[in-house]
């Protein structure tokens, strides 16, 4: 599937809000996602583009020597396509470039495609949080990895 990487921009934001709304119950505002790519110094946010559509889209933030994924997330009709793959590695990728040795997330237990992912790339469950999803009081599995030897930083994946 061809597709293309891409810095997030505020004209991105209407692909990224309907990739939001059928993907998780309780989707970010369109001014949250502004003020992360145009005022949050912290963030860095990648899309995944198919003949100028929208169809996945990452955030982070950055802080020190850590990146905390904010969201990840593929539009339905792409997912399964290893397009999410791609992304997380290319955020991996990002963060590393920019000195982070740790990457960190938060991922639902239901969420078993998305666990199964993480764990493919090298995160390992760390902890739990308890109700941490306020929309469904689903606790939050916390995963981390260690990025300081990192074997793909070079590499960008689109199997």
């Amino acid at each position: 599937m061809d597709f293309m990487l891409a810095e997030m921009t505020v004209e991105h934001i209407p692909g990224v809000l309907q990739i939001e709304q059928v993907s998780f119950p309780t989707p970010w505002s369109q001014q949250s996602f502004t003020y992360e790519i145009t005022q949050n110094n912290f963030a860095v946010y990648l899309v995944a583009i198919q003949q100028e559509k929208v169809i996945a889209y990452a955030g982070m933030w950055l802080v020190l020597d850590e990146a905390h994924i904010t969201n990840i997330a593929v539009h339905p009709d792409y997912r399964g396509k290893k397009i999410g793959k791609a992304l997380l590695l290319e955020m991996m990728r990002q963060a590393v470039l920019r000195g982070a040795m740790r990457m960190t997330l938060e991922v639902r237990p239901s969420n078993y495609t998305a666990r199964q992912l993480y764990e493919k790339v090298g995160f390992k469950e760390k902890g739990l949080r308890k109700k941490y999803y306020t929309d469904t009081n689903e606790d939050a599995i916390i995963m981390w990895v260690d990025m300081g030897n990192w074997p793909v930083v070079d590499t960008m994946e689109k199997e």
